[in-house]
């Protein structure tokens, strides 16, 4: 361990024990491009992708969750491991706890209902309006999945246009269609969507 490294973990430890990290961070690679993740005691409260503002994303966790945030990669190891085992066939329900608190409450019905989607599985944008009382909101409830701050996770890559039809996806169609063909499949596709960025 380098001096550099052993002060950045005394460091972390302290700020920790003095509850002063109310929102954690860290990195990781994926098949999907560079994964920002943040979590508060709670649990998961965003995953963002590489194509996102860095800048903004930590701009709206400062604002709606706490200004508190520090890069504490130990804090999301579990879900790290999760998310790297899910990328590899290897996971098909993420057993990790969320943090709702970006997320209103017609949103939370949608996302809440989005999770219960089985591995493999799709259900349409009515579909999921259906179920959750309002028959005639298919627009809404795309709105409220392209805006969902937990993707992968909570798997709004799951809702589909009635028909078949990819719909939208708030990470991009590359990644969306990446997600349905390994979860379809059971092993990684070999190509990753990432260099492919245009929809």
């Amino acid at each position: 361990m380098t001096v550099d490294t052993e002060l950045t973990t005394r460091f972390l430890e302290r700020a920790e024990a003095a509850r002063l990290v109310d929102v954690a961070m860290a990195t990781m690679d994926s098949p999907i491009g560079t994964l920002l993740l943040l979590a508060t005691p709670r649990g998961i409260v965003r995953i963002s992708f590489e194509s996102e503002n860095r800048d903004e994303v930590l701009g709206e966790i400062a604002m709606r969750v706490s200004p508190r945030i520090l890069e504490a990669p130990r804090r999301l190891d579990p879900a790290r491991r999760e998310l790297d085992r899910y990328f590899t066939g290897k996971l098909r329900v993420f057993d990790l706890p969320i943090d709702w608190t970006l997320i209103g409450p017609f949103a939370r019905r949608v996302l809440r209902r989005t999770a219960r989607i089985p591995y493999g599985g799709v259900a349409s944008y009515g579909d999921v309006a259906y179920d959750i009382g309002t028959p005639r909101g298919a627009r809404a409830v795309g709105n409220a999945l392209g805006s969902n701050p937990i993707p992968v996770v909570v798997p709004c890559h799951r809702v589909v246009r009635t028909g078949g039809a990819i719909g939208g996806y708030g990470g991009g169609l590359p990644r969306k269609r990446w997600l349905l063909d390994l979860e379809s499949g059971g092993m990684p596709p070999a190509t990753s969507p990432v260099a492919a960025r245009s929809d």
